[in-house]
């Protein structure tokens, strides 16, 4: 992309950035949840809960996570913190289509052990992150991995399906969308993202890849790939770089109204001649 091209793609997408990324469209997002907490550490725990749980319908989503936080009463971060066999009990029933309250648990149990040794989520994360790396693909490996292999250490060897598929990194060999969606979350700071962390750096961000951003950035000529992996959320970031180099997950929040919201499929409608991304549209 030579700096032309890149300068009509950031024109277009600051137009869509100002018109979409505002704290009151939060509500159809399961990061709503993060923000009905004032304390950094609830937040931290219920987004990666949130995160962790946005998969499936927008309406099951929201109904899942006001039950499950309904049972961890009024501070996530003290329920984490001491956690046992009767809070372990809270959530037995618990269940967003195939998580079930034992996966979870198992969850708030590594989290409890990190509270515990690091503090919070961020600074057991930092000991894995190098600065020097590309993007933060290997830092997320690391910290997914490092939880497995302490829930198998806790289960005689074994990582069940559910504690993988809520920590489904880098070498689960998806392209980690949830995760990258809770990193999104955690470390970028505007009118939409909290911006938790302080200590990594947004440029080393991934876009969380689904569906619907995948065939988005198709439709934009940002990616020719139709498979959701790891590779081509990195070729998706790499071309939005290209664009706004400091902040290449800058437009997911936006971009991600217009393929979800407002259900953009590719396929030509009325409502594409008032869309800002109509100068930009391949189809």
């Amino acid at each position: 992309m030579n700096e032309k091209q890149a300068r009509k793609y950031r024109n277009v997408l600051e137009r869509l950035y100002a018109m979409y990324n505002r704290r009151g469209l939060v509500g159809t997002d399961p990061l709503e949840f993060v923000y009905r907490y004032s304390d950094p550490r609830d937040m931290e725990i219920v987004g990666l809960l949130s995160a962790d749980l946005a998969y499936g319908r927008v309406a099951q989503i929201q109904k899942s996570l006001t039950d499950l936080l309904g049972r961890m009463g009024d501070s996530p971060h003290e329920f984490v913190s001491n956690f046992d066999s009767r809070k372990r009990a809270k959530l037995i029933d618990f269940k967003h289509r195939f998580t079930t309250g034992d996966d979870i648990s198992d969850l708030l149990s590594l989290l409890q052990t990190v509270l515990q040794r690091h503090g919070s989520i961020e600074e057991f994360f930092m000991t894995f992150y190098d600065p020097d790396e590309p993007n933060i693909v290997g830092t997320l490996g690391r910290f997914c991995d490092c939880l497995c292999e302490m829930h198998a250490k806790q289960h005689d060897g074994n990582v069940g399906r559910g504690i993988k598929y809520l920590l489904a990194g880098p070498s689960a060999g998806g392209a980690s969308k949830r995760l990258n969606l809770f990193l999104r979350w955690m470390v970028r700071k505007d009118a939409v993202d909290p911006g938790l962390w302080t200590s990594i750096d947004q440029a080393k961000l991934i876009v969380p890849l689904d569906v619907h951003m995948g065939r988005l950035c198709r439709i934009l000529g940002l990616c020719d790939s139709k498979t959701a992996s790891l590779k081509t959320a990195v070729r998706i970031t790499d071309a939005f770089a290209e664009i706004e180099p400091k902040d290449p997950v800058k437009y997911d929040f936006a971009l991600s109204r217009v393929g979800i919201v407002d259900g953009c499929d590719g396929s030509r409608r009325p409502e594409c001649d008032v869309c800002e991304l109509m100068t930009l549209c391949t189809h």
